[in-house]
């Protein structure tokens, strides 16, 4: 047959469906293993549409032709379902096979099996399709081969002539000279170049097209590259592949406090979701009421002056009660609270008592001048924040008045001296500072749906149809009998939020997730913020089916309803699915609907009292809060990474240690600032130590924390499940505390003329003390001065003796480690110590094991 065809059935089937035509149907070579090596690839037994009627073919009817290596092959024996040489046989009951043995074995080229009369070898025999009664075969069908033996059918496509064309074309004019030179040659008698011309027309056209083209192609090789490109998401693309994160910014917090209203104890604000929000507005010109209704025209007003807009995070019980607090002195006067304070006592009232607990924020406010007592002149620096960690209220029993003591965490502890109250030229004066309560955590943004509302923020909102200009094109030399099937073209689906900016917000529990007002305000650099997005996929089921923002999809499944945020230089917001590999791909004809807020960035981090207005969905009652304001001012706003910024930060992020392998690794990764923020972990110095521990290699990492804090189980526990990431496989991890070497010293000093012993020892106990002094200094025997083997030198006391006011000189009589007599370090004039030991000194008669410090009076 000389066609190459796809559907050889057709014509088998119908001679097998003819009265009288038989034809080959396939042919088989014996080549069993348990053939005589003499008989192997021999014997062919050719397969027919129906049964053969003895005698109706004979040697003389079949012909083998073909062959490289060997030729002229002969057949020897034709039977019926039979051989004629032992003990090879033949399928039993065959009248439809014809055993053909030849003269000898082909070789590994094609030969061809036909039927023919006898008299003639080019016509059939009778009653024998044409078409059926030839095929090929190899006589080495069974040997082990790599390839596949199937038969493609290509038909190879014709050749074309390429015409010539000058590549370098790149803009519109070149473009159109090139198509004119085309088509003089294409046609050399047309010669019309009148703009108004129709050809013309579409020649300028064409070379529109092409110079949008080429422009969109060297766009693309322009943002190929870190050092070139100028989008955003093609500067975060690259910087993603060394594994660094672009910062698209961060919004603000804020803590607000309210005032309230006779109508407003023991009110709660909720927090509110979707649209009905509970939202705080800055002063709003033209606006003087505190409480504005959600959704009237006073509050469509105030948005048009453009206020920037916070939401509370959580809900809040107000109580009029905790409006101002004053602090309670136990009937002294003049006092303050000094640096550093972590409790204090508040004044309760029998008619409204206070009701605060555990978890409630409350802010410490100076707000009259200590000096003059005139609320001018009060210091707005002096004001904190700090969350309570402990209530007690109690009875003071001199005068039965109601007190409330409060406790607070360290890291929450008074960063300067509040004055309570104090002598002024007006008289005394009980309130200089009070604290304020009422207390909420807001955030910036407001927040917008799509649900119910006729404009949509997205655009597209629904998901296209493919495009049929996407299909994937089959290349020609395939095998057309078994084609491909193609790939079905992507949803190209990347919608674009219509407002900006687009919040990006570190992720709040509850307040009862911190244990410090100062953690939460300020937004750890460790919480990293995502896009304050979701997207609503409508199913017919009760509730909405959600799409959730991820920082990347590459550990995204692959039915994993999640997408990437890509924000633009301009604010311009784009949204980027998965391809049901990373992440899923929505469907054709999808609708979106989105939830999301809009504020972020630096430009939230508004000063004190910006905070004026409230818009509440469930307040009515104009006397519930009387006031709104933000006596600290916002924090945490920061501005998106900038595009320079990445080209100089991302190359090099991959340079930074991720593993720790070596004992320098583990001591810089413990004390890194990151680590810090991500796990809440306070420390100075690490020193590591590898050791065998019999069964496995066992890394010590001794740990030095500031201010001396105890390496206890909470601590370990923490500090070990950050660094579970860094830990080698097959290498244990263990926490502990250091060495600590407690001193014995004793100093004499002579005093100078007109100085009392005793004032200039107590001098001497606190410079030489291990705690935070009043004048912003530490004691020299302060745990966060001393760090592993750091050695103790005489000088330096000596020094710091001699600094003392009234010190005539001073000689140290003593200097040596707590109860080991030796004069070595007094003689050196340096106390060592070991890798993992640090020096203390407390001089606490508590704790006389930590040390003791001896001042005396030179003779």
């Amino acid at each position: 047959m000389i066609y190459s065809c796809c559907d050889d059935d057709r014509r088998r089937n119908a001679v097998k469906a003819h009265a009288t035509l038989n034809g080959i149907d396939f042919l088989e070579v014996r080549d069993l293993d348990t053939d005589p090596l003499d008989q192997r690839q021999r014997t062919l037994l050719v397969h027919f549409l129906k049964n053969l009627t003895p005698g109706e073919l004979t040697e003389q009817n079949v012909v083998i032709e073909g062959g490289e290596r060997t030729k002229d092959i002969k057949v020897t024996s034709v039977t019926i379902g039979s051989l004629t040489s032992p003990p090879l046989s033949p399928p039993a009951n065959a009248p439809d096979v014809l055993v053909v043995e030849v003269s000898a074995r082909g070789d590994f080229s094609t030969y061809t099996l036909r039927l023919v009369k006898t008299d003639d070898e080019d016509t059939p025999p009778d009653n024998f399709d044409p078409i059926l009664s030839s095929i090929d075969f190899s006589f080495k069908v069974a040997c082990p081969t790599d390839f596949d033996c199937k038969t493609e059918h290509v038909c190879a496509p014709a050749s074309v002539t390429e015409p010539e064309i000058n590549y370098l074309a790149k803009d519109y004019a070149s473009f159109r000279q090139l198509i004119l030179d085309r088509m003089a040659l294409l046609t050399p008698d047309w010669t019309e170049r009148s703009p108004a011309d129709l050809g013309i027309t579409l020649i300028e056209l064409l070379a529109y097209v092409g110079d949008y083209l080429s422009y969109q192609q060297d766009a693309v090789a322009t943002e190929s590259y870190l050092g070139t490109a100028r989008r955003r998401t093609s500067v975060r693309r690259h910087a993603r592949l060394v594994d660094y994160h672009m910062h698209d910014g961060r919004n603000a917090r804020v803590w607000v406090q309210f005032t309230a209203g006779p109508g407003g104890d023991g009110l709660t604000l909720v927090k509110g979701s979707g649209a009905d929000t509970t939202k705080l507005l800055t002063k709003v010109a033209g606006q003087s009421n505190t409480l504005i209704a959600q959704n009237s025209r006073a509050f469509d007003e105030a948005l048009n002056s453009r206020p920037l807009v916070f939401e509370l995070l959580h809900d809040l019980t107000i109580f009029e009660a905790h409006n101002q607090i004053k602090f309670y002195t136990w009937e002294s006067r003049d006092c303050c609270l000094p640096k550093g304070s972590t409790n204090a006592t508040l004044q309760d009232d029998l008619e409204q008592p206070l009701s605060l607990s555990v978890g409630d924020v409350l802010i410490f406010e100076e707000q009259k001048g200590p000096e003059t007592g005139i609320a001018e002149d009060a210091d707005p620096s002096h004001r904190h924040a700090v969350m309570l960690t402990k209530v007690t209220p109690g009875t003071d029993p001199l005068t039965d008045v109601p007190v409330v003591d409060i406790e607070w965490s360290r890291a929450d502890a008074l960063p300067f001296a509040l004055c309570v109250s104090g002598e002024t030229p007006n008289g005394f004066t009980d309130d200089i500072s009070v604290a304020l309560g009422n207390v909420a955590l807001a955030d910036h943004g407001m927040t917008f749906t799509d649900l119910g509302e006729p404009v949509r923020s997205l655009v597209p909102d629904t998901v296209p149809e493919p495009d049929p200009a996407l299909q994937t094109v089959i290349a020609t030399n395939r095998d057309r009998c078994d084609p491909a099937e193609p790939p079905s073209p992507r949803v190209r689906y990347r919608p674009r939020l219509t407002q900006s900016p687009l919040t990006h917000a570190a992720p709040f529990d509850s307040l009862s997730s911190a244990s410090a007002a100062m953690t939460l305000s300020t937004k750890d650099k460790s919480q990293l913020p995502l896009p304050s997005l979701r997207l609503l996929r409508l199913t017919g089921e009760p509730a909405p089916e959600p799409w959730t923002p991820v920082r990347d999809l590459l550990s995204s499944h692959a039915s994993a309803h999640e997408f990437v945020v890509e924000v633009e230089t301009d604010g311009t917001t784009f949204i980027r699915f998965g391809d049901d590999i990373l992440g899923a791909q929505p469907r054709s004809g999808t609708k979106f609907f989105a939830l999301y807020r809009i504020g972020n960035g630096d430009a939230g981090n508004i000063g004190a009292d910006a905070l004026a207005h409230l818009v509440s969905p469930t307040i009515t009652d104009a006397t519930a809060v009387l006031a709104v304001r933000n006596p600290l001012p916002a924090a945490g706003g920061i501005a998106a990474e900038t595009i320079e910024e990445v080209r100089q930060n991302a190359p090099s992020a991959f340079r930074v240690q991720e593993r720790a392998v070596t004992t320098s690794d583990w001591e810089e990764i413990v004390v890194r600032k990151e680590l810090a923020d991500r796990c809440g972990i306070d420390v100075q110095r690490v020193a590591a130590t590898p050791r065998w521990t019999g069964s496995w290699h066992t890394m010590f990492v001794t740990v030095d924390r500031l201010n001396g804090a105890d390496v206890d189980n909470a601590f370990e526990t923490k500090l070990r499940d950050c660094l579970e990431r860094y830990r080698m496989a097959g290498e244990d991890l263990e926490i502990d505390a250091p060495s600590y070497v407690s001193l014995d010293i004793e100093i004499a000093v002579c005093i100078k003329r007109g100085y009392f012993f005793s004032d200039v020892k107590q001098e001497l106990l606190d410079v030489f003390s291990d705690r935070a002094l009043p004048n912003n200094q530490r004691g020299l025997f302060h745990p966060d001065n001393l760090s592993f083997g750091q050695p103790i030198y005489l000088s330096t006391l000596i020094a710091a003796a001699q600094a003392v006011a009234g010190v005539d000189s001073v000689m140290v009589k003593k200097f040596q480690r707590q109860h080991i007599d030796s004069n070595v370090a007094l003689n050196s004039g340096k106390l060592e110590l070991g890798r993992l030991e640090i020096a203390r000194l407390s001089n606490d008669p508590n704790f006389p094991e930590r040390g003791s410090l001896r001042i005396l009076a030179a003779d």
